[in-house]
């Protein structure tokens, strides 16, 4: 049989899909096509190699001594497919970039790297959550995304890469009048009885409604009733004015006469936003917005954690900071 020099990359796509994951379904989600195209490629490839790469059989997948020994190779040529695509593409468009809001931790850093790197140009896009932004990633619509990661399908994250930033202070957005208004700060538990908005009812923004949903389990706290996307930071100010709902927000929110924000403490809260981009993403926009975060993260402790505070286990094992940065 002649030497395979024309290996299609999607065939090691598939491959190594299949190798990571251990189990069909799983990598067919994660590379969104169909299973069964999925395992046509990957036999395709055992054809164009003359290997046997995978033991299949209807309870577990694993990889053959000629599997694991393509893995690196794949991986190697894979990394340097994206790097050369990425290298002629990125320097003709802008980087594409979600902040969610013209407030907060993803505006600030944006700001900076333009700032720092004013002849890269980084476009800003405001989704209203990271839920809908990463499907906006992986359909190629977007590059980079703020927000919550822990909130994301196992299937669509393992499809990104992913940084922690920050771990913003949560608070409570309450009417000029409401009871606990004159509070400087408010414990989480004299909200009980309370129903807050926290973006039920948006598909959107799934990962903010569980954070808010796991803070107030147990608590007697509620999650207001879902209410239809709302789209546009003018029209969520309106709605919120007309309602007077009470809002689960950030200490970072944007402003609003005749409501008073006030940080959630007792314990404290806290929000965990992560960078998140494509897959072998390359683009100086975003290696610029990298240099603000480790900037920002080393001079203002971003991801240190204040003493009483309170994160779900698994936010915290996403988000924890890794050895080396």
């Amino acid at each position: 049989m002649p030497p395979p020099y024309d290996i299609e990359p999607r065939l090691l796509r598939a491959f190594l899909a299949v190798a990571e994951e251990l189990h069909f379904t799983r990598a067919a989600a994660r590379l969104y096509v169909a299973q069964q195209a999925l395992s046509r490629d990957v036999r395709r490839l055992e054809r164009e190699l003359g290997a046997e790469l995978l033991l299949r059989s209807t309870r577990r997948v694993e990889l053959t001594a000629d599997g694991e020994r393509l893995v690196p190779y794949a991986r190697r040529v894979l990394a340097a497919q994206d790097e050369l695509t990425s290298a002629f593409a990125a320097a003709a468009r802008p980087l594409l970039v979600d902040i969610g809001a013209p407030v907060g931790t993803a505006h600030r850093v944006l700001a900076e790297a333009r700032e720092a790197a004013p002849d890269i140009e980084m476009t800003a896009r405001f989704h209203s959550g990271l839920t809908g932004a990463a499907a906006d990633i992986l359909a190629g619509r977007l590059d980079v995304s703020f927000g919550r990661v822990a909130g994301l399908a196992p299937a669509v994250l393992a499809a990104l890469d992913h940084r922690p930033v920050r771990y913003e202070r949560m608070a409570v957005l309450l009417p000029d009048d409401h009871r606990l208004a004159a509070l400087p700060q408010v414990p989480v538990d004299a909200l009980a009885g309370e129903a807050l908005y926290a973006a039920a009812g948006n598909p959107a923004t799934a990962e903010w409604t569980d954070l808010a949903e796991r803070l107030f389990a147990g608590r007697g706290i509620a999650v207001a009733e879902p209410f239809p996307e709302i789209e546009g930071t003018d029209e969520f100010i309106r709605l919120v004015r007309k309602h007077r709902w009470p809002v689960l927000a950030s200490t970072e929110f944007i402003d609003m006469p005749g409501f008073a924000l006030r940080p959630l403490t007792d314990p404290v809260p806290l929000s965990p936003v992560s960078i998140v981009w494509r897959r072998g993403l390359r683009h100086a926009g975003l290696t610029a917005l990298h240099r603000v975060m480790a900037r920002r993260c080393a001079a203002d402790q971003w991801l240190a954690r204040p003493p009483g505070s309170w994160l779900p286990e698994v936010d915290a094992r996403l988000t924890a900071p890794r050895p080396g940065g």
